[in-house]
């Protein structure tokens, strides 16, 4: 176990996953097996960053149903500290459904996050003092525009946000261009993200104006093709590596931890991108969201 601890903040879902054994037809029925089990980009965040040793207070909203009730021992289960967090009675907790092609890659998926906005800034004004002792914090674009404000104004531990989605990745960049603090270590984007938030034709492009922004580091994904990574001066392609994919969902998540993992190991700028490019191989090689082994890998 670490000293101190990480705090992680956003969704919680209820994963409902779909792996095709035969290939997609579109309007009709296919075979293949669905799954049930605890997830949401935050959570999966936390989970991994668990995995690896660390004390994790993990922050979110869950619904006072049967989904939540079960997220909420699943989470305690793994060994989060959900001190921060809020059971919602009469919300719905959320909800992820996806369906994986023959090799893995997501066909389409539905996101049922309203509860998320439970989490708003004065949900966070509350837990700021615990917020802002911990070794790094890590949010996800799930909560508000206006939450992601108040934590980039007023979280003064390294703050990393991971986008989630094409259409969630803009509330970091209004949240960003509104607050008086600028006060953002990382973030995390998929290349469709990154070229979709700043009009940029390359990731080079893109790299270059989040960093102008204020942001100290930048790691956009680039699936198979590895990562992209610059803190302004330096800019690094890595190569991802080789891997038998047998599912991709969860593999940005445990991506954002494994950097996070680096840095709070004191790791160089350019070894976090290896160490996150590690443990999102190891989830590529699991069948579950989390690789419970993610250990052996990095």
């Amino acid at each position: 176990m670490m000293n101190g601890y990480v705090t992680v903040i956003g969704g919680v879902n209820m994963d409902i996953s779909a792996a095709l054994t035969a290939p997609f037809v579109p309007a009709d029925s296919v075979p293949g097996q669905v799954t049930l089990g605890c997830g949401g980009v935050a959570r999966n965040i936390a989970h991994n960053l668990r995995l690896m040793g660390h004390h994790v207070k993990f922050v979110s909203a869950f619904g006072g149903e049967t989904f939540g009730e079960m997220c909420w021992r699943e989470c305690q289960a793994v060994g989060l500290d959900l001190g921060m967090s809020e059971r919602c009675e009469g919300m719905r907790n959320g909800l992820y459904l996806c369906v994986n092609d023959l090799t893995g890659d997501m066909i389409a998926a539905v996101a049922d996050t309203d509860i998320i906005s439970h989490i708003n800034p004065e949900f966070l004004a509350a837990r700021i003092s615990d917020i802002n002792n911990s070794e790094c914090v890590i949010a996800d674009t799930n909560i508000s525009t206006d939450a992601l404000q108040f934590l980039i104004d007023h979280c003064t531990a390294p703050l990393m946000v991971d986008t989630v989605s094409t259409a969630k990745a803009p509330r970091v960049i209004k949240a960003l261009q509104q607050s008086q603090a600028k006060r953002l270590h990382s973030v995390k984007l998929n290349q469709i993200e990154a070229l979709a938030v700043t009009g940029c034709d390359t990731v080079r492009a893109a790299a270059d104006r989040l960093t102008a922004m204020g942001i100290a580091q930048v790691y956009i994904t680039l699936g198979s093709e590895g990562v992209y990574c610059s803190d302004g001066v330096r800019h690094e392609h890595l190569k991802a590596i080789p891997t038998r994919v047998i599912n991709t969902t969860g593999a940005g998540d445990a991506f954002i931890a494994g950097v996070a993992h680096a840095q709070m190991c004191r790791e160089p700028f350019p070894d976090c991108a290896r160490i996150g490019l590690k443990a999102a191989h190891a989830t590529l090689l699991s069948t579950q969201t989390v690789n419970p082994d993610i250990n052996n890998y990095i």
